[in-house]
């Protein structure tokens, strides 16, 4: 980090000012003066430190650079500049200012989503001794003593090192007292958390370059040192075919050790030099040697064609129907024209599966990014991106945020995705339209690919907006699996239920078994049982932070609370009626486990949802397994119904359809159609017709009876109608405002009052406030409004600036309201 000097002795000085992007919740940027030396250094998109209050420092990136002084105060000076170069470019910087203004939220919310950890600095304290100050050792205690000492011989301390010397957690009144003496002094920095991936390299020393050097040195080795002579020609034969020798993979070939390797170096005879990681990955050559079929090549020409036209095409292909092999083929024309592509995908867990298959295709042109890999790794990939070096780009929402430097294409893969949607926190984004507008930024065009599309984007492709392209055939030339109803109802009558398997699936089952083939059994609830429930009085332990009831997990042997992650031991005893009946009710993916373990107790089983896959590479590690056949029955939750490709799976059942229907979203019927199809999408896809068994009481349900003939358009149909009465998207636009306060009373009152002002507004559009199905989440008590509006005829941009304006006017009316969060969510669905 380099330390900006303020001296003003310069001849020629242009006064100029940086505005700067702070990482906090603000509604603006703040303007910060430019040292005239340093004029020419400060670029857009650099970071930089700067003073913000009394003494904090923070890391800023600089949004523009102007000379327009800011009205009202004096502006301070920057405090350094920490890169040489920009690390956001200016359509990065584009992006965030589209985000910023569509979801409602603040540029430095949007920075923090934005830049990885590791390009973030973060605010740490330098203790150093007091050098005017005389100091009375014999005032010391022991641990002060202990402090002042390592000062002396270390010159600075960051309070971390401190607590490590005198052991101990909290220092802070130990520094209280030092400093009070006079005897320290406390300076606040900012450290660089990350530091990029070296190789150390060997070449041999300046003087045995030489021919004669070089032989002098043999002669000399061979009488004194021989081991060290071996270790200088498997250098020189390694040279031969390399032009750079690592240090790690030359000790290993020849087999020598790290001591005769030091010697050598003292010596001078070898010398190490270091290189970035990313320099060795050379891209290897592109190995596409597979040719599509006429329904493939067909959706191929048409996709190019509407590229023409449209900025944006949907590709509506049934599972198994080879979407993938049409988004390779237009990978490979992107890259051989020098651009990069963006390939979005909804979960880490797919990515794994995905970048294998796409590996064979592109070797190592593919980077990918996800909150899985490690601080380092993510610069890493993120400074190959910017340099272009990396032109294939895989990984969920956040690898919109990478710094392209010639994106030619984005690819979003199961477009329909609840996962693309940020919840918490801000900025709350939808991927798929996020990705849309980057694209545009780019002039490239947008390829959105699904079984199931979602229905706005459905609409638009049906309405002109996109374009549209169909695969209604599968690759194969199999059919889709066939869909049974498993009425559960006349089984629990006939008493035929074994836990929460039915007859039917039971015995599908055992026969999958028998046959050495695999299965996919769907239950889209984690841990062991939904709730504990007294058999007497019906009470249900619930979080003492959230208004939830807390679910048993059998691993931990704990009720946990799956929004604010409290814990506590299962009750043994009802604390309503202090009965000890206390019983299971429901089932999660632990239990099915469990169950279907004593059942067929010869299955060999795996599980996949959030609790086993919290290591690094536990993803891809169960699908690895269970590719290999290591494993017989995969139970998992959502996670298992996006494009996974498994050889010997026939059979796939749906444990509890009833679960996805009764739910209160007027998206229910459509989430639950494209959940099932896509799990039952995991059904035969090599060598015959696979077979779905959904589990439910109501086998008469409309979503059901059009699975069992996958009549997608259908349902779409109805939906819609349903929609457009009832004024929903994608007829209407919708806007959620959340109030969140420890206080009920305050929160309830706030609600009403922003109610009143919004309805003065905007009338009949308001629907709110009232108490969401979780009325309280981490001790903060929530109420809740949805806005409506029309699409077209109203303008989004006036709407959100008329909410903003209602907003200050209700901070104004009461300053207690002020204390209240309110948070926007923008397209909430």
């Amino acid at each position: 980090m380099l330390e900006l000097n303020t001296d003003t002795n310069h001849h020629e000085r242009e006064t100029l000012f940086a505005e700067v992007i702070l990482p906090l919740a603000l509604p603006k940027t703040f303007t910060y003066r430019i040292p005239f030396e340093m004029n020419n250094d400060v670029k857009q998109g650099m970071r930089v430190t700067v003073q913000f209050g009394k003494k904090k420092l923070y890391s800023a990136i600089v949004h523009s650079v102007h000379s327009k002084a800011p009205e009202g105060y004096e502006a301070k000076f920057l405090h350094a500049i920490i890169d040489e170069h920009p690390v956001v470019n200016a359509r990065q910087l584009q992006l965030w200012e589209w985000m910023a203004s569509y979801y409602m939220c603040s540029l430095g919310e949007v920075m923090n989503a934005a830049l990885p950890a590791g390009l973030k600095l973060e605010s740490e304290s330098k203790v150093f001794l007091n050098r005017e100050t005389e100091i009375d050792y014999g005032s010391l205690n022991d641990k002060q003593y202990l402090i002042v000492e390592a000062l002396e011989k270390n010159n600075e301390l960051t309070i971390s090192q401190i607590a490590e010397i005198v052991q101990q957690k909290q220092v802070h009144h130990l520094l209280k007292d030092l400093l009070s003496a006079n005897l320290i002094l406390i300076h606040e920095e900012l450290k660089n958390a990350y530091k990029p991936k070296t190789i150390a390299c060997v070449k041999m020393g300046k003087h045995y370059t030489g021919e004669e050097a070089l032989k002098e040195l043999f002669d000399k080795l061979e009488k004194k040192a021989p081991k060290q002579l071996d270790l200088v020609m498997a250098f020189v034969q390694m040279s031969f075919n390399k032009s750079r020798i690592t240090k790690k993979e030359l000790l290993e070939q020849s087999r020598s050790s790290d001591a005769i390797f030091k010697a050598l170096c003292e010596k001078e005879i070898f010398e190490i030099y270091t290189l970035k990681e990313d320099e060795f990955l050379i891209p290897a050559a592109m190995n596409i040697q597979f040719d599509l079929n006429e329904e493939q090549e067909s959706a191929l020409v048409k996709t190019k064609h509407l590229f023409a036209e449209k900025n944006v095409v949907l590709l509506h292909g049934i599972t198994g129907s080879g979407k993938t092999h049409v988004y390779v083929k237009l990978i490979e024309e992107e890259l051989n024209k020098g651009k990069q592509v963006l390939y979005l995908l909804p979960e880490i867990a797919l990515t794994s599966q995905v970048i294998m298959r796409l590996r064979r295709y592109f070797g190592n042109h593919i980077v990918t990014f996800h909150s899985r890999l490690s601080d380092r790794e993510r610069i890493d990939n993120w400074q190959r991106i910017a340099s272009g070096k990396a032109q294939l780009v895989l990984g969920p929402r956040s690898s919109m945020f990478l710094p392209y430097k010639n994106l030619g294409l984005v690819i979003v893969d199961e477009e329909h995705e609840n996962s693309f949607k940020q919840q918490d926190p801000a900025p709350r984004y939808h991927a798929r339209d996020t990705a849309i507008y980057l694209a545009s930024i780019w002039k490239a065009p947008v390829l959105l690919g699904s079984a199931t599309p979602s229905y706005e984007t459905y609409f638009n492709a049906n309405t002109g907006k996109y374009g549209l392209v169909e695969l209604m055939k599968r690759f194969s030339e199999l059919d889709l699996p066939e869909m049974v109803l498993a009425d559960v109802s006349h089984d629990k009558k006939k008493k035929t239920m074994r836990a929460m398997f039915g007859e039917l699936l039971l015995n599908e089952l055992e026969q999958c078994m028998q046959t050495g083939e695999q299965a996919i059994l769907f239950q889209n609830r984690r841990g062991y049982a939904p709730m504990l429930e007294c058999a007497i009085c019906s009470w249900v332990p619930k979080c003492v932070n959230c208004d939830i009831h807390l679910t048993y997990h059998k691993l931990s042997h704990k009720v946990h609370c799956h929004f604010c992650g409290y814990s506590e031991t299962p009750p043994v005893k009802c604390k309503q009626c202090g009965s000890s009946q206390m019983s299971m009710v429901g089932f999660g993916t632990e239990r099915v486990e469990d169950e279907l373990n004593m059942l067929i107790p010869t299955a060999r089983l795996l599980r996949l949802d959030l609790d086993a896959t919290r290591t690094k590479n536990s993803h891809t590690d169960i699908l690895h397994d269970f590719e290999q056949h290591k494993a017989d029955v995969l139970i998992g939750t959502q996670m298992i119904s996006k494009g996974l490709d498994f050889a010997k799976v026939n059979l796939v059942g749906i444990v509890n359809a009833d679960s996805l229907l009764n739910f209160p979203d007027f998206r229910a019927n459509e989430k639950a159609f494209q959940l099932i199809e896509q799990v039952a999408g995991r059904a035969g896809r090599t060598h015959r017709k696979g077979k779905v068994i959904i589990q439910t009481s109501n086998p008469m349900h409309r979503v059901l009876q059009l699975l069992v003939n996958h009549d997608y358009f259908r349902l779409y149909t109805i939906e819609m109608h349903d929609r457009e009465q009832f004024h929903y998207p994608p007829y209407y636009r919708l806007i959620r405002l959340t109030l969140r306060h420890k206080e009920e009373k305050l929160v309830k009152q706030g609600a009403e009052e922003l109610a009143k002002l919004l309805r003065a507004q905007m009338g009949k559009r308001i629907i709110g406030p009232e108490s969401p199905y979780v009325g309280k989440i981490k001790n903060k008590y929530l109420q809740q409004f949805l806005i409506k509006f029309e699409k077209g005829n109203t303008s989004p941009a006036k709407v959100k600036q008329l909410i903003h304006e209602v907003i200050e006017q209700w901070h104004q009316s009461d300053k207690l309201f002020r204390s209240i969060d309110l948070i926007p969510d923008v397209d909430p669905y």
